[in-house]
């Protein structure tokens, strides 16, 4: 979980509403053109826990991604094995060890304030999760995606356990599916060059 900052991004971003059409698509078409060409090793570390529901965005995303077995992406952090603030550090170490030369994309939720809540933001550059609590942990990928389902606050911890399932749920389906419509544009590429 990080609290959103503009500041905190480089200018190399994309902040879209949840409920705006053609998200899917706008996301993935961004996230396709934010990968390097020259690699397609891409590996998704979706964090958070499903113990708060706030939290739970990363790994119901990375529930929904690997439900789809032609998905061209390796996908860590579900419902039934998080990554979290507890094994970060662990989990990110066999990453880089296994794979080798990806590019990692992160995924997490995010806190925000009131009128950006809904958003749906990527960006060039590493997540730095933990900021809504102070926790010093690993920065993570070279490019991430955030769902700011709501609002910060001095009681983060509260605001995470009350959050609604419903805005979590909608954004984690739309960012998936961004990652599917990323996936049929690296095909689509792949099989121009063959």
């Amino acid at each position: 979980m990080i609290l959103s900052d503009q500041n905190d991004y480089k200018a190399n971003k994309m902040t879209v509403f949840y409920k705006d059409k053609f998200i899917s698509q706008k996301l993935g078409q961004y996230i396709y053109n934010s990968i390097p060409k020259n690699n397609d090793k891409i590996a998704i570390i979706c964090i958070g826990t499903d113990r708060s529901t706030g939290d739970a965005l990363g790994p119901i995303t990375g529930s929904l991604l690997s439900k789809r077995n032609q998905l061209s992406f390796n996908v860590f952090g579900t419902l039934e094995h998080p990554i979290h603030a507890m094994n970060l550090e662990k989990e990110l170490k066999k990453i880089n060890e296994t794979h080798i030369d990806s590019t990692f994309i992160a995924v997490d939720a995010c806190l925000g304030k009131i009128n950006s809540v809904g958003n749906i933001t990527a960006a060039i550059g590493p997540l730095k999760p933990g900021l809504a609590f102070n926790k010093n942990l690993p920065e993570v990928g070279q490019i991430h995606l955030t769902g700011i389902v709501n609002i910060a606050s001095p009681s983060n911890y509260l605001i995470l356990q009350n959050t609604r399932l419903n805005i979590v749920m909608k954004q984690a389906e739309l960012i998936a599916q961004s990652f599917f419509y990323c996936d049929y544009l690296l095909s689509k590429s792949n099989n121009t060059i063959n």
